[in-house]
């Protein structure tokens, strides 16, 4: 069995190649790929050649963890069936290419357990379950206090302010320096740091992956406030220790999600009380991967980019 997929064979050289796929076992979906997401994140940076070494990491590669699908073939072992509409988070059943991420390909072969079933009705906004379910990561816990201030307009800085007020707390602030991606707050405030005097902030969440801002971060928290860096940082992470220890700054890194993560993410969606509207700016067809990967990653417009892999073997 083969499928269409894309490959980073190194640092912003892609292409679509046919490659074959491992055979399904008991315990394994064969899904069609119908849409898949571009990650201006750590896709980024195995596009650009500046991922730090990272476990797996390597070329040739396909990457992609934000798929979703149509599950084709169901394993004898598990409770799916052919038509569910699925989640992927990526897949490793590629011959000849790694797959770190493995989601950007039309036809995936994953274990089970690995999916999660989504509404049909949701179609290419599925492919954004990965990435609530991160801002729902940051945030669940009972030791952790939702933002009220939130760095990035991004999709992901999107997503933290949608699911602050969806668990029913305060609107947060949020800071954005582009004024193209100012606009599409839903219930919350977006404004340019330079604007905002408060210096009193409880919880800032950094969802903008700078961390040269991180004095600065700081300097706007009270006397004991938390500072959680929800983005990815390729640089190491300093900041100077005398505003820190007069502030008594605590410091949380927030990881990925569980799979605890996308089911609670999934009800929410279900109930309404999480939207995805408004975050898909920029859709392709697959066949222009290479295209639509460098518009991704060079254009502040686009906040999420989704490949079509419909017409695609």
């Amino acid at each position: 069995m083969h499928a269409t997929a894309v490959i980073l064979s190194g640092p912003r050289s892609l292409s679509l190649e046919s490659l074959e796929l491992s055979p399904p076992g008991a315990t394994d979906l064969v899904v069609e790929i119908s849409h898949s997401g571009i990650s201006t994140g750590t896709e980024k940076l195995f596009w650009s050649g500046e991922m730090p070494p990272f476990p797996g990491m390597g070329y040739p590669l396909v990457p992609g963890y934000e798929s979703v699908g149509e599950v084709v073939e169901a394993g004898a072992d598990t409770t799916f069936k052919p038509g569910d509409r699925v989640f992927v988070p990526g897949a490793n059943c590629f011959d000849g290419a790694r797959g770190l991420f493995g989601g950007a390909a039309r036809r995936l072969v994953t274990d089970a357990a690995r999916v999660t079933r989504v509404d049909p009705e949701l179609g290419a906004e599925g492919a954004l379950l990965a990435l609530a379910a991160t801002a729902r990561h940051a945030m669940a816990g009972l030791d952790k206090a939702p933002p009220d201030l939130i760095v990035g307009h991004g999709v992901l800085g999107r997503l933290l302010a949608r699911m602050t007020i969806a668990a029913g707390a305060p609107a947060p602030m949020v800071w954005e320096i582009d004024p193209d991606r100012a606009p599409g707050a839903q219930g919350y405030t977006v404004l340019n740091p330079d604007r905002d005097e408060r210096r009193d902030y409880r919880s800032i969440y950094d969802a903008s992956g700078n961390g040269a801002l991180l004095n600065s971060l700081i300097g706007r928290i009270v006397k004991g406030g938390e500072i959680v860096l929800a983005g990815f940082y390729t640089d190491p992470i300093s900041f100077a220790f005398p505003p820190a220890f007069m502030k008594e700054a605590r410091m949380r890194v927030a990881a990925e999600w569980t799979r605890d993560d996308l089911l609670a993410t999934r009800q929410l969606i279900e109930a309404g009380a999480l939207s995805l509207d408004g975050l898909i700016t920029h859709r392709a067809d697959a066949g222009e991967a290479a295209e639509a990967y460098e518009t991704a990653f060079s254009d502040p417009a686009c906040l999420k980019m989704i490949l079509d892999w419909k017409g695609h073997a």
